[in-house]
């Protein structure tokens, strides 16, 4: 078939449906007009014998052929209202498509209707299928990913958090998308690493199941029954349902004792402040005391103490610059 066998005073020159799918959704689940094109179809192409969507095609009594026509010849096919169905490969097809655009812009050939028809879209979050997918196969092949443990990798989820946290505090846009990324490899990876434990194995999709109950049975008033118009009725809302998860004996566990000190006083000063209990500050002397009482009062005031300091010791290394400059 070439571009000559078309007659340019036929009155249908017929319809060519370029049909995508998403390797992110499970093969076979196609959009109701994806399937109607499919069927109604006079031919249905794909160069891709390997594509994952051709066993379930066949099965549903839909015959594709395995073939890579060029723009001219699929043209030529739908010549006298005939319709084409091309299953795109993964890549796109960008031969076909550009050879179509180039036939189109020629004004010497009759175009059939062209139409774009995604038979089946990502959801949100899709392309985190993606990072699963490539970080298997970093564990399994790259030498040094593979031999990663979880006490190995700590260090890094500490670095990741203070870059993220700088970003945040920089206001640069992209530098906070890339740092959010990096967070979110950390969280890939100790979960890749926890599947081959072999006594208490986990996935990336027990860890997103355990976030998501928390997150549902920790907002009653969205998913359930209860009522919060303001921030402080949510606040109340968690910290009740948090404390019966929990059952613990005092507000200071759970409280991370390797963190910055300005944000363990602050906390600790939190959890006192929140559960109404009255406890004097420790009086002693040195540097120490110090520092615990104004983490205190800046947490009282609702001013984070390590949000602060960094603030304040930004402009000091500006000052250092500016007179190094």
């Amino acid at each position: 078939m070439n571009a000559k066998t078309v007659d340019p005073t036929a009155p249908d020159q017929g319809r060519i449906v370029l049909l995508t799918t998403s390797h992110r959704v499970a093969p076979g689940l196609l959009s109701w007009p994806a399937w109607q094109a499919l069927r109604t179809a006079d031919r249905v192409l794909c160069a891709d014998g390997a594509h994952p969507q051709l066993p379930y095609l066949r099965e549903a009594g839909i015959r594709v052929d395995e073939a890579a026509p060029t723009a001219e010849e699929l043209v030529a096919a739908c010549a006298g209202g005939r319709t084409a169905v091309v299953v795109a490969t993964g890549e796109g097809d960008p031969a076909l498509t550009d050879g179509l655009a180039r036939l189109a812009g020629s004004g010497r050939v009759r175009m059939p209707e062209l139409e774009l028809l995604p038979a089946s879209y990502d959801l949100p979050g899709a392309r985190l299928l993606d990072l699963v997918q490539v970080m298997d196969r970093i564990r399994l092949e790259c030498p040094w990913s593979s031999q990663r443990t979880h006490k190995g990798l700590a260090k890094y989820a500490i670095e990741e958090a203070y870059e993220l946290v700088e970003a945040i505090e920089d206001g640069d846009r992209d530098e906070l998308r890339e740092e959010l990324g990096d967070v979110l490899l950390q969280v890939v990876f100790h979960a890749r690493i926890a599947e081959e434990d072999p006594d208490a194995p986990f996935s990336v999709d027990d860890v997103a199941g355990t976030i998501v109950d928390k997150l549902v049975h920790r907002h009653p008033h969205v998913f359930g029954d209860e009522r919060a118009d303001t921030p402080e009725e949510v606040r109340a809302h968690w910290l009740r349902t948090k404390a019966a998860e929990k059952q613990r004996t005092s507000v200071t566990e759970g409280v991370p004792l390797g963190q910055p000190g300005l944000a363990l006083a602050a906390k600790l000063h939190s959890r006192v402040r929140t559960a109404h209990l009255d406890v004097p500050l420790p009086s002693g002397e040195g540097i120490g005391y110090e520092l615990l009482a104004l983490a205190a009062r800046a947490e009282t005031e609702g001013t984070d103490p390590e949000a602060a300091l960094r603030a304040a010791a930004r402009t000091y290394r500006d000052a250092i610059r500016a007179v190094e400059g």
